[in-house]
């Protein structure tokens, strides 16, 4: 049997493919293959076995998946503002994948991540720009631009975009107030464009499967929800103590910046309209009270520096973690130092003025009653949402590498555990391939000037992003809060 694996994926990274066969391949015989005598875990350690009569079942959860690639008769093309670490993300599709999409323009202020974008895709001069608004003081040459740059600036470029004719891909948060939100909205109505929201988790090939499952019914109606974000403590240290998004009233609440992905994944699982919100949190631990009394400002001159798990010098010179921010050209243990030494990146964790907080929670009430629980957690050794969802029939558990569905009645359990960015077809791509999902969605969507491709439309993101404003509200005013 396990000579099975190889032959499948053999066969997937033939071009051509047909894609029906290549999604009963990948439901029906992986899953036979794990489901016939091998053990597995689910949100941890424990094992069990699935039987072999639920291969069936099984391959309905991925019946909707696609291969990335797409055939259309000419590639749709874009412009990426914000060359960043996101920008790039969704422009290595086109990099996979150029006869489906193609970067003719670039901008970002930081002339390096302009001109190695620049580089890449053979952008001419004239089309790689500074500022966001040089894009627009030519005539339109592009079916679309991908707004990566900063949450404040992500408002004024969509809306000069969308008026300029463009559709746009908008990296989350939609803007920074509700207001601006429901102006995109109204702007892409009124232009007749699309925008797609970058909510990536929805076509991720595992949350595509959970939701999937639920639409069966194997859980029957969905009662209630358990949901959790653990950010992993390193990243919170570095993205929202030290990074871009450690002041909110510069960017965005935390529930905003990094969690708007799980408000929206709630809402489209339970598939009903919010109706009240409530949320609590706050900083617990990074806070200048914290800091040892003799802790210097940064890292490298600190005495206590090799007992801190939030080391900058252990987390970016020994570890190398999450290099990308630095801009460097190959990893340089003395370029890194030199940065830790000149940029925010290298300051003590409780020395930031940060006011993102390291824990939050929300309860939310849908439509018919159904409860969700919803808890960001900073302080935490492992990544990965970790959901379940409870129904009157069974209940799924899922830590998106896997979910398994428990039937009450007769106590079978189905399994999704698809290791897809080890296919050949979804190596490079984040999120659990959302981010080339997503890409592949807009790609159709664009070319087919429909914007029901998209399983995140601006409407629904609006909405969802209506969510976390509410809970912030909510978490600031110790009140709960109704949404119309």
């Amino acid at each position: 049997m396990p000579d099975l694996i190889p032959a499948l994926l053999s066969l997937i990274s033939q071009k051509n493919m047909n894609r029906l066969e290549f999604l009963r391949l990948l439901g029906v015989s992986v899953a036979g293959y794990s489901l016939l005598g091998c053990q597995g875990s689910v949100a941890g350690n424990k094992k069990s076995t699935v039987k072999t009569d639920e291969q069936d079942e099984f391959a309905e959860f991925i019946s909707k998946n696609r291969d990335l690639n797409v055939e259309i008769d000419k590639p749709v093309t874009v412009i990426v503002i914000g060359a960043g670490g996101r920008g790039n993300a969704y422009a290595g599709y086109a990099e996979k994948f150029p006869n489906t999409l193609n970067v003719i323009g670039v901008s970002d202020i930081n002339e390096y991540r302009k001109n190695k974008m620049g580089d890449s895709f053979n952008i001419p001069a004239e089309h790689r720009f500074g500022d966001w608004s040089e894009v627009f003081t030519v005539p339109k040459f592009a079916d679309a631009v991908i707004i990566s740059t900063p949450d404040n600036l992500h408002f004024e470029p969509c809306m000069k975009a969308l008026e300029a004719g463009y559709d746009v891909l908008l990296e989350k948060p939609i803007a920074p107030t509700e207001e601006e939100c429901k102006a995109i909205l109204a702007q892409s109505k009124k232009y007749n464009k699309i925008v797609g929201v970058c909510h990536v988790l929805h076509y991720a090939p595992y949350f595509v499967a959970l939701k999937q499952a639920l639409e069966s019914g194997i859980v029957g109606d969905i009662v209630s929800v358990q949901h959790m974000e653990p950010i992993l403590f390193d990243h919170m240290a570095h993205s929202y103590v030290r990074g871009n998004w450690h002041n909110s009233k510069e960017t965005t609440p935390i529930i905003l910046a990094k969690s708007c992905h799980d408000l929206d994944i709630i809402r489209w699982l339970v598939n009903q309209p919010c109706k009240s919100i409530s949320a609590d949190g706050g900083v617990a631990f990074f806070r200048p009270e914290n800091a040892p009394a003799d802790a210097t400002e940064r890292c490298l001159d600190c005495p206590h520096e090799k007992q801190c798990a939030y080391s900058a010098v252990n987390i970016y010179v020994r570890r190398h973690r999450m290099l990308k921010v630095f801009d460097l050209p190959k990893v340089d243990d003395a370029l890194i130092t030199e940065k830790l030494r000149t940029t925010n990146y290298g300051k003590c964790v409780f020395r930031m003025n940060n006011d993102q907080c390291d824990h939050y929670v929300a309860n939310m009430v849908f439509g018919t009653g159904i409860t969700a629980a919803f808890s960001m957690e900073a302080f935490t050794s492992y990544s990965g949402r970790r959901t379940r969802i409870m129904g009157t029939k069974g209940d799924i558990v899922g830590d998106m590498t896997e979910f398994v569905a428990t039937d009450f009645l007769t106590h079978k359990k189905t399994r999704w555990n698809q290791p897809v960015e080890e296919l050949e077809a979804y190596k490079g791509a984040g999120h659990g391939g959302g981010d080339w999902g997503l890409v592949r969605d807009f790609v159709l969507a664009v070319h087919h000037q429909d914007p029901t491709y998209l399983s995140s439309t601006v409407d629904d993101s609006v909405e969802s992003h209506v969510m976390g404003f509410k809970a912030e509200e909510s978490r600031l005013s110790d009140k709960k809060i109704q949404l119309s």
